[in-house]
């Protein structure tokens, strides 16, 4: 089934990850590290399907090779925790085919990426034939017309005219500066440090600190790395994949469709437990039982009518034996409370198809991400004794140190390749948090309990049912062999109004999952189990009504016409 699956991250070097070891890692390839000279060998990685790099015109044709275009990035970054790239991580539908999903992937990355003036590197990977997926790497410094770098960020210095305070580019300063517009730097105050222009600290005769002027923190953003990095652009994004492959899958002829929006979003505002999803709705409208409670009711209830049943059979007994109306109402009653039994049979039978069903839908995801997590966590350890082990490294000892490092980037690609898997199954699961899933499991769990707690009641109903099968063919047999059609009318009369009867206790049951058919199914099993033909019912209730219509035509009084004659004297 097609899911909806974007994750977005940042490849940063205050992350301990680099962009040559993240492309080498999805692209399973081997790739050397001019920036901290680590050779990052991928080569017997499994699962790749395909990869590729796209480039913007201006791009340098070389940087299609992968190597020289994530080791000029390397280059161009010059700080301990500079962000090196854009990572994506999509699910791909699994009813496209290989051809189909790398046209989807060109085709969407070529128009939100390439065409923004970004350098993508894409693979795409399914270890196991049945989550196929997509890494995509892409630059986050824009780009000059002759391909060179543009700057991410640029110095902001934060000058003063007439008390007002406002920010300036060095190149702006220039024009800025002839409208009188000064730097601030520090100057000493007696013991304090203040910011002060050049001509007011003249004036009151401060010494100059610092050579630095005053600035903003991060300095004026790129306008394009602002576009790239701003939560609107990410939306739209998100949005255009979905369209992107809904469109694909509708072209393919494929009746699916997917949906980037969040659960608040699409209106779904409770928890996602066992209640969203398309087979959670199901289980709703089948009258999924929902936990225990909601199946003591129904034992209660039906604990109820037979304690009606059993008193209304003590009273009958009392009463004078072989009477036809009072068998025909015992054997009316007993008939009610097996329907009852028969139908809260198939209505468990019904709850236990929705619950296995339901099972069968998460049993997957929860042992998978059971097993995610545990080698999530293993890996964490990993890398934290690695660290450990760097750290009382001798620097006299660079070999060691080389093997450390080149240790603990594949480390940290596993771990976030990990925790990509991770947060794909917490979507298929339609569960936003760790918390989420954690209830999830304990649903599940709960699910497992009810089915073991419907399979004892369904014994015990089984074995009601067979006494009262007994009760009936005892009572069926009290009168006379020339008795049975005085009984079958005298049953056929009072039907109805135990057929309203078992219809409201149904109704107080089972509540709005009432269902008619079952009802019907129910009433021809037990009389299956009582060997009575409904046939011959029926029949002989269209008899006894003909007779009665002919009998009320016969006691209707005769109409004769009056006629009137004209007697001429």
């Amino acid at each position: 089934m097609a899911i909806y699956h974007m994750q977005a991250k940042v490849v940063s070097r205050g992350s301990g990850r680099s962009a040559v070891a993240a492309s080498a890692y999805m692209s399973c390839s081997r790739i050397y590290n001019d920036y901290d000279g680590i050779q990052h060998d991928y080569t017997r990685k499994h699962g790749l399907i395909y990869q590729e790099v796209m480039l913007p015109p201006m791009a340098p044709p070389k940087w299609k090779n992968r190597e020289q275009l994530w080791n000029a990035v390397e280059a161009a970054e010059k700080t301990k925790d500079s962000r090196l790239a854009r990572e994506f991580v999509v699910a791909l539908p699994i009813e496209l085919d290989k051809d189909s999903n790398i046209s989807l992937l060109q085709n969407f990355i070529q128009k939100n990426f390439v065409d923004m003036g970004m350098c993508a590197d894409f693979a795409i990977h399914d270890t196991d034939g049945h989550n196929p997926h997509a890494h995509i790497l892409l630059t986050v410094r824009p780009l000059n017309e002759n391909g060179t770098w543009q700057y991410k960020t640029e110095k902001e210095y934060l000058c003063i005219k007439d008390g007002e305070e406002k920010g300036f580019t060095a190149s702006e300063f220039k024009d800025a500066q002839k409208e009188g517009w000064e730097k601030q730097y520090r100057y000493k105050a007696g013991k304090k440090k203040v910011y002060l222009t050049p001509s007011a600290a003249q004036e009151k005769g401060y010494e100059r600190i610092d050579k630095h002027p005053k600035s903003t923190r991060y300095g004026r953003q790129n306008p394009i790395s602002e576009q790239w990095n701003s939560e609107e652009q990410l939306c739209l994004w998100r949005a255009n994949w979905a369209d992107a492959v809904n469109k694909m899958l509708a072209l393919n002829q494929i009746n699916a469709a997917i949906d980037h929006r969040s659960f608040a979003a699409q209106g779904i505002t409770e928890q996602p437990t066992i209640h969203e999803g398309y087979i959670a709705q199901n289980m709703e409208k089948k009258g999924m039982i929902a936990d225990r409670c909601e199946i003591n009711r129904q034992i209660r209830a039906d604990n109820k009518m037979l304690r009606e049943l059993k008193a209304q059979v003590k009273k009958f007994a009392q009463a004078v034996e072989k009477s036809i109306p009072v068998i025909a109402e015992t054997l009316e009653a007993i008939r009610n409370h097996m329907i009852f039994t028969q139908y809260h049979l198939l209505h468990n039978e019904m709850q236990k198809e929705v619950i296995h069903d339901w099972m069968q839908h998460f049993r997957p995801i929860l042992n998978q991400y059971d097993t995610i997590k545990k080698k999530l966590k293993a890996k964490v350890t990993e890398k934290k004794e690695l660290n450990v082990q760097k750290s009382k490294t001798s620097i006299l000892n660079p070999f060691q140190h080389i093997k450390l490092n080149q240790q603990l980037t594949t480390v940290t690609e596993e771990i976030e390749e990990l925790k990509s898997v991770k947060e794909q199954l917490l979507f298929q699961a339609e569960c936003s948090t760790e918390k989420d899933m954690a209830s999830l499991s304990r649903k599940y769990d709960q699910m497992d309990k009810n089915l073991d707690i419907l399979d004892s009641q369904d014994m015990s109903l089984k074995g009601q049912l067979k006494k009262d099968a007994v009760a009936f063919q005892e009572e069926k047999f009290r009168p006379d062999p020339e008795q049975y059609t005085e009984l079958l009318d005298a049953r056929i009369q009072i039907r109805p109004t135990f057929r309203d009867k078992l219809i409201e206790q149904l109704k107080g049951t089972f509540g709005e999952y009432y269902d008619y058919h079952r009802r019907d199914i129910a009433a021809n099993e037990v009389d299956y189990l009582n060997v009575e033909d409904p046939d011959v019912f029926s029949h002989r209730a269209w008899e006894l009504e003909y007779q009665r219509k002919q009998e009320m035509r016969r006691n209707q009084p005769v109409r004769t016409k009056k006629k009137s004659h004209d007697i001429e004297l």
